[in-house]
């Protein structure tokens, strides 16, 4: 493995663009989005708009975001939540053929489950009409390109490094090369950590996004209860003691009374995969890191 980060494959620059905000507010679409209409919220508008839509369905949600936000996608990792989400839009699209359908993006560390990764079929076999954008670590296809590439145990060895080739790189390219404007996530408040306050509609201004949450105020038996009565398939790790799915080396079953996601990273101070933290996070990192290499 090279120790060179020059190499390392979309690194960010050392500086984080703050175009996004506009008018003292905040606006989705960057470089990559110039020639769509801008989102743009002022700040007392989208506390406004937050408080209304606190108190709607995730059907609700969903139906006005279909209508508001161009470029909308949905990112997911196949959870619980994000499936509830993909059948809800499911029967949006039977409700009204033509409306713009939401495609989804998954991005693949190569090292998830293989009941991820057999339940991604079930799901395309479920909803055929739903496209799935699959983004991967950059250059690679498969763990054992990517390890001889990176090293063995990237994630063991610099968590954060792999989190960024892994996950926030390719979510990166991702973004650019789909023009995403905003995206629904399967974030909810009941999974505890860093999501216990977050708002149904977010801005993330580092990368131009808008991030909105359409089922932030359910319960894990309610977003249980909606697959199990609407038959949408599930991981079948969730009947082994799981309630929140990543990479296999960092997931294990979750203990009586635990939060959601105990599971992931136990014993490791971390709570995020890295897709929803800063970017200008792992941009201090990467400077920190190429700092600390030789000059060739």
């Amino acid at each position: 493995m090279s120790s060179d980060l020059r190499s390392v494959p979309g690194s960010p620059d050392s500086k984080v663009n703050d175009d996004a905000s506009v008018d003292s507010g905040f606006a989705s679409g960057n470089s990559s989005t110039e020639s769509l209409p801008l989102v743009s919220f002022t700040q007392a508008h989208l506390k406004h708009l937050n408080k209304q839509l606190e108190t709607m369905e995730p059907m609700d949600i969903l139906r006005l975001c279909k209508v508001l936000f161009p470029n909308l996608y949905q990112t997911t990792a196949f959870g619980l939540t994000g499936l509830v989400t993909i059948d809800m839009l499911s029967k949006l699209d039977a409700e009204t053929p033509g409306s713009q359908s939401v495609d989804l993006i998954f991005l693949d560390t190569l090292y998830h489950f293989q009941e991820t990764y057999d339940l991604v079929d079930r799901v395309r076999e479920k909803y055929p009409n739903v496209k799935l954008h699959v983004f991967k670590p950059a250059d690679v296809d498969n763990v054992a390109q990517f390890e001889e590439t990176y090293g063995e145990k990237l994630y063991e060895m610099s968590a954060e490094l792999y989190d960024w080739i892994a996950k926030v790189e390719p979510q990166q390219r991702a973004y650019e090369e789909l023009n995403v404007a905003a995206v629904l996530t399967g974030r909810r408040r009941s999974q505890g950590g860093q999501r216990g306050d977050i708002d149904v509609v977010e801005i993330d201004q580092e990368r131009g996004i808008v991030k909105i949450n359409p089922l932030v105020n359910w319960s894990f038996q309610q977003v249980k209860g909606y697959i199990t009565e609407h038959n949408v398939p599930y991981n079948v790790l969730l009947d082994r003691g799981y309630k929140s799915v990543g990479d296999w080396h960092s997931t294990v079953p979750v203990g009586e009374g635990e939060d959601e996601r105990a599971g992931r990273w136990k014993g490791q101070n971390k709570t995020e995969c890295g897709i929803h933290n800063k970017k200008s996070r792992y941009t201090q990192f990467m400077n920190n890191k190429a700092q600390q290499v030789s000059p060739v």
